[in-house]
Protein backbone atom coordinates (compact mmCIF):
# COMPACT_ATOMS: atom_id res chain seq x y z
CA UNK A 1 0.00 0.00 0.00
CA UNK A 2 2.85 2.42 0.75
CA UNK A 3 4.53 1.87 -2.69
CA UNK A 4 1.08 2.67 -4.59
CA UNK A 5 0.46 5.76 -2.70
CA UNK A 6 3.94 6.52 -3.07
CA UNK A 7 4.20 5.71 -6.97
CA UNK A 8 0.98 8.33 -7.11
CA UNK A 9 2.81 10.88 -5.28
CA UNK A 10 5.59 10.96 -7.36
CA UNK A 11 3.49 11.35 -10.64
CA UNK A 12 1.45 13.92 -9.39
CA UNK A 13 4.58 15.40 -8.63
CA UNK A 14 6.21 14.76 -11.76
CA UNK A 15 2.83 16.09 -13.40
CA UNK A 16 2.46 19.66 -11.39
CA UNK A 17 6.02 19.97 -12.54
CA UNK A 18 5.34 19.90 -15.62
CA UNK A 19 3.47 22.74 -15.31
CA UNK A 20 5.28 24.96 -14.52
CA UNK A 21 8.06 24.70 -16.64
CA UNK A 22 7.11 25.60 -20.76
CA UNK A 23 6.00 29.53 -21.61
CA UNK A 24 3.69 29.97 -24.72
CA UNK A 25 6.05 30.04 -28.21
CA UNK A 26 3.49 28.93 -30.89
CA UNK A 27 2.07 30.97 -33.79
CA UNK A 28 -0.07 28.48 -34.50
CA UNK A 29 -0.54 25.36 -33.41
CA UNK A 30 -3.55 22.25 -34.20
CA UNK A 31 -5.03 19.26 -32.39
CA UNK A 32 -7.51 16.97 -31.13
CA UNK A 33 -9.97 16.70 -28.52
CA UNK A 34 -12.29 13.83 -27.90
CA UNK A 35 -14.66 14.10 -24.65
CA UNK A 36 -17.61 12.23 -23.10
CA UNK A 37 -20.23 13.79 -25.93
CA UNK A 38 -17.79 15.01 -29.15
CA UNK A 39 -14.38 15.12 -30.63
CA UNK A 40 -12.82 17.60 -32.76
CA UNK A 41 -10.36 18.66 -34.56
CA UNK A 42 -8.77 22.32 -34.11
CA UNK A 43 -6.27 25.04 -35.22
CA UNK A 44 -5.67 28.01 -32.89
CA UNK A 45 -3.79 31.13 -34.28
CA UNK A 46 -2.25 33.74 -31.82
CA UNK A 47 -2.53 37.12 -32.49
CA UNK A 48 -1.08 38.11 -29.61
CA UNK A 49 0.10 36.93 -25.96
CA UNK A 50 -4.10 37.23 -25.15
CA UNK A 51 -6.31 37.38 -27.92
CA UNK A 52 -6.32 34.15 -30.28
CA UNK A 53 -8.88 32.30 -33.16
CA UNK A 54 -9.93 29.07 -33.00
CA UNK A 55 -11.59 27.21 -36.11
CA UNK A 56 -12.59 23.66 -35.07
CA UNK A 57 -14.73 21.00 -36.55
CA UNK A 58 -16.80 18.94 -34.14
CA UNK A 59 -18.65 15.85 -33.90
CA UNK A 60 -21.24 16.31 -31.59
CA UNK A 61 -23.29 13.73 -29.85
CA UNK A 62 -26.84 13.71 -29.01
CA UNK A 63 -28.54 10.92 -26.85
CA UNK A 64 -32.36 9.85 -27.58
CA UNK A 65 -34.90 8.11 -26.58
CA UNK A 66 -38.28 7.23 -28.37
CA UNK A 67 -40.27 5.38 -24.83
CA UNK A 68 -38.20 5.52 -22.17
CA UNK A 69 -34.20 5.88 -21.72
CA UNK A 70 -33.54 2.05 -20.83
CA UNK A 71 -35.87 1.11 -24.53
CA UNK A 72 -34.39 -0.42 -27.01
CA UNK A 73 -35.56 2.66 -29.12
CA UNK A 74 -32.69 4.80 -27.04
CA UNK A 75 -29.29 5.45 -28.94
CA UNK A 76 -27.26 8.07 -29.98
CA UNK A 77 -26.82 10.42 -33.27
CA UNK A 78 -23.24 12.02 -34.46
CA UNK A 79 -23.43 15.23 -36.13
CA UNK A 80 -21.06 17.59 -37.85
CA UNK A 81 -20.57 21.22 -36.68
CA UNK A 82 -18.06 23.52 -37.13
CA UNK A 83 -17.15 26.37 -35.09
CA UNK A 84 -15.40 30.14 -34.67
CA UNK A 85 -13.76 30.92 -31.43
CA UNK A 86 -12.43 34.36 -30.82
CA UNK A 87 -10.76 33.70 -27.72
CA UNK A 88 -9.02 36.16 -25.00
CA UNK A 89 -6.65 34.28 -22.68
CA UNK A 90 -7.09 37.04 -19.59
CA UNK A 91 -4.85 35.64 -17.22
CA UNK A 92 -2.22 34.37 -19.11
CA UNK A 93 0.22 37.15 -18.07
CA UNK A 94 -0.76 36.30 -14.23
CA UNK A 95 0.25 32.68 -15.05
CA UNK A 96 3.42 33.40 -16.88
CA UNK A 97 4.37 36.26 -14.15
CA UNK A 98 4.26 32.93 -11.29
CA UNK A 99 6.33 30.77 -13.60
CA UNK A 100 3.32 28.26 -14.62
CA UNK A 101 3.17 26.48 -17.91
CA UNK A 102 1.17 28.68 -20.53
CA UNK A 103 2.55 26.53 -23.57
CA UNK A 104 -0.16 26.11 -26.23
CA UNK A 105 -2.26 28.80 -23.99
CA UNK A 106 -2.81 27.14 -21.03
CA UNK A 107 -5.00 29.69 -19.02
CA UNK A 108 -8.44 30.48 -18.64
CA UNK A 109 -10.35 32.01 -21.44
CA UNK A 110 -13.62 34.06 -22.37
CA UNK A 111 -15.24 33.64 -26.15
CA UNK A 112 -17.97 34.21 -28.09
CA UNK A 113 -18.40 30.76 -30.09
CA UNK A 114 -20.01 31.03 -32.84
CA UNK A 115 -21.11 27.72 -34.48
CA UNK A 116 -22.58 26.39 -37.64
CA UNK A 117 -24.82 23.25 -37.70
CA UNK A 118 -25.27 21.48 -41.29
CA UNK A 119 -27.61 18.98 -42.11
CA UNK A 120 -24.22 16.87 -44.10
CA UNK A 121 -24.50 13.54 -42.47
CA UNK A 122 -25.56 11.43 -39.41
CA UNK A 123 -23.71 8.39 -37.43
CA UNK A 124 -26.27 6.74 -35.42
CA UNK A 125 -27.35 3.22 -33.62
CA UNK A 126 -30.34 3.22 -34.55
CA UNK A 127 -32.06 3.32 -38.01
CA UNK A 128 -31.07 7.48 -39.72
CA UNK A 129 -33.65 7.01 -42.37
CA UNK A 130 -36.40 9.11 -40.22
CA UNK A 131 -33.73 11.38 -38.55
CA UNK A 132 -32.49 14.71 -39.69
CA UNK A 133 -30.34 17.65 -38.32
CA UNK A 134 -31.94 20.64 -39.09
CA UNK A 135 -29.02 23.50 -40.05
CA UNK A 136 -28.81 26.06 -37.04
CA UNK A 137 -26.68 28.80 -36.65
CA UNK A 138 -25.87 30.25 -33.16
CA UNK A 139 -23.41 32.43 -30.63
CA UNK A 140 -22.88 31.46 -27.31
CA UNK A 141 -20.74 33.27 -25.00
CA UNK A 142 -18.49 30.94 -23.04
CA UNK A 143 -15.87 30.65 -20.09
CA UNK A 144 -13.37 28.00 -20.30
CA UNK A 145 -10.21 27.05 -18.26
CA UNK A 146 -7.52 25.13 -20.90
CA UNK A 147 -4.21 23.53 -18.75
CA UNK A 148 -1.04 21.25 -20.73
CA UNK A 149 0.10 18.12 -18.81
CA UNK A 150 2.76 16.34 -19.49
CA UNK A 151 4.33 17.73 -23.02
CA UNK A 152 2.06 18.04 -25.68
CA UNK A 153 -1.59 16.81 -24.07
CA UNK A 154 -4.12 19.19 -22.70
CA UNK A 155 -7.67 19.50 -20.99
CA UNK A 156 -10.33 21.71 -21.35
CA UNK A 157 -13.44 22.65 -19.68
CA UNK A 158 -16.38 25.34 -21.30
CA UNK A 159 -19.40 26.28 -19.68
CA UNK A 160 -21.56 28.71 -21.68
CA UNK A 161 -25.20 30.29 -22.39
CA UNK A 162 -26.36 31.78 -26.15
CA UNK A 163 -28.65 31.96 -28.63
CA UNK A 164 -29.07 29.84 -31.98
CA UNK A 165 -31.68 30.29 -35.16
CA UNK A 166 -32.66 26.97 -37.17
CA UNK A 167 -32.14 28.29 -41.11
CA UNK A 168 -34.94 25.81 -42.11
CA UNK A 169 -38.14 26.95 -40.02
CA UNK A 170 -40.30 23.25 -41.22
CA UNK A 171 -38.95 21.53 -38.17
CA UNK A 172 -41.81 22.86 -35.79
CA UNK A 173 -40.19 24.31 -33.43
CA UNK A 174 -39.14 27.96 -32.37
CA UNK A 175 -36.84 29.69 -34.98
CA UNK A 176 -34.91 30.73 -31.79
CA UNK A 177 -33.32 28.62 -29.76
CA UNK A 178 -31.58 28.68 -26.22
CA UNK A 179 -28.15 27.04 -27.02
CA UNK A 180 -25.63 25.87 -24.08
CA UNK A 181 -21.86 24.80 -24.47
CA UNK A 182 -21.17 22.63 -21.21
CA UNK A 183 -17.82 20.36 -22.05
CA UNK A 184 -15.01 18.37 -20.77
CA UNK A 185 -12.24 16.90 -23.49
CA UNK A 186 -8.76 15.71 -23.63
CA UNK A 187 -6.68 16.00 -26.88
CA UNK A 188 -3.49 16.57 -27.98
CA UNK A 189 -1.73 19.23 -29.84
CA UNK A 190 0.54 18.76 -32.45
Amino acid sequence: MKKTIFFIFISMSSLVFSQEKEQSSKKTFFGVQAGFLGTNVYNETNFSKEFALRTEFNLETALFSKDDLFSEKSGFVMFPTISLSPKWYYNIDKREKQGKNTAYNSANYITAKVSFVPDWFLISNAETKDMRVYPMISVVPTWGIRRNFGKNFNYEFQVGIGAGKFLDNDNGFSSIQVVTNLGFRIGYDF
